[in-house]
């Protein structure tokens, strides 16, 4: 029977195997890139002209490898990568305008979840009775799904002329986004995130738009956490136990995110943009329409194509992005602290 200590050297094995492959890689692209450099003045324009084709090729894929294998390979892996997300969008500054960004926001990040074939669902939502969304609550189900949107969390910032605005002047509204890691009850239990006895349960009617009652029933319910002050209210669901079992879910995602955070700060990692991205405060992207630009001002990054962005496609850009950056951020704590 193998021993722990057998066991862990095998696991370190294994991972060292693809950065062995990266490396094997990177030494045979160098040989060969040192191979073609004489073919680049040969005096046949033709060698000359394949010999720069296949120059160019191998500088771009020791380019890739530095600039993303590497650091992918290096960085220890992520112990949330299993998790999905649940994202949690609140209209802020702006009005009526801040609520309309709200909904479109809702859709930008569902056609997100259709491009990378996850499951999105809005579990909650409060609309206005003018058009547009107060709050809502989305559940994105997926593999790596908590991992790619965590840097979501912040102050989106829009600046548009609204269609009421008669003199055509730009206003400035903003939606606040908190990106939590979604725990299923089945989780939990691992977790240990809380006890029941810490718990405070009230259930109450469920209200409507201007503070109607739209049932008889105490279908609605209200979780405290009492050591954390953390309170969660569920009313969209038809049931008391539907409304009990989301709301269960919101308290768990919300104290596996406060476990998340107090961990990376432990580790040293206040660099990193997952702390710096962990202050909902900070605005960390502006959605310009009149001039079709987006802006992450996180990491400098601007494209402009806003109508992509809020299609989903051009967002994963600026995800990707967002990723290596996070990567070359550990990469240098790594060596700091080496």
């Amino acid at each position: 029977m193998s021993s722990p200590e057998d066991i862990t050297r095998l696991k370190q094995l294994k991972e060292s195997e693809a950065l062995q492959a990266a490396w094997d890689e990177w030494i045979e692209t160098r040989q060969l890139l040192e191979e073609t450099s004489p073919l680049l003045d040969d005096p046949d324009p033709t060698m000359r002209s394949l010999a720069s084709d296949e120059y160019s090729s191998l500088t771009n894929t020791l380019t890739t490898t530095v600039e993303s294998t590497f650091p992918s390979l290096l960085v220890p892996a992520s112990t949330t990568s299993h998790l999905s997300a649940l994202m949690e969008l609140k209209s802020g500054v702006g009005g009526s305008e801040s609520s309309l960004f709200l909904a479109e926001l809702v859709r930008m990040y569902q056609r997100l979840a259709n491009v990378n074939r996850w499951k999105a669902e809005v579990v909650g939502q409060n609309d206005n009775e003018g058009g547009g969304t107060k709050d809502a609550i989305l559940e994105i189900k997926g593999l790596g799904a908590y991992d790619a949107l965590r840097w979501e969390s912040g102050v989106h910032r829009v600046q548009r002329v609204p269609a009421t605005e008669s003199s055509g002047r730009v206003h400035t509204s903003t939606v606040a986004i908190v990106v939590l890691p979604l725990v299923e009850e089945t989780d939990a239990h691992n977790e240990e995130l809380f006890k029941m006895d810490d718990i405070k349960l009230e259930v109450m009617r469920a209200r409507g738009a201007g503070g109607q009652h739209v049932n008889k029933t105490e279908s609605a319910v209200r979780l405290t956490h009492i050591p954390t002050g953390i309170t969660v209210s569920m009313q969209d669901e038809r049931s008391q136990h539907q409304n009990r079992r989301r709301a269960f879910q919101v308290l768990r995602s919300r104290l596996m995110d406060q476990k998340i955070t107090r961990e990376i700060a432990e580790r040293r990692a206040a660099r990193t943009n997952l702390v710096r991205a962990a202050d909902r405060s900070e605005k960390i992207r502006t959605y310009n329409f009149a001039q079709e630009r987006v802006t992450d001002h996180r990491i400098g990054l601007t494209l402009m194509n806003l109508t992509s962005v809020l299609e989903g496609d051009g967002l994963q850009d600026f995800l990707d992005a967002l990723r290596r950056d996070h990567y070359e951020s550990v990469m240098e704590d790594m060596l700091e602290s080496a």
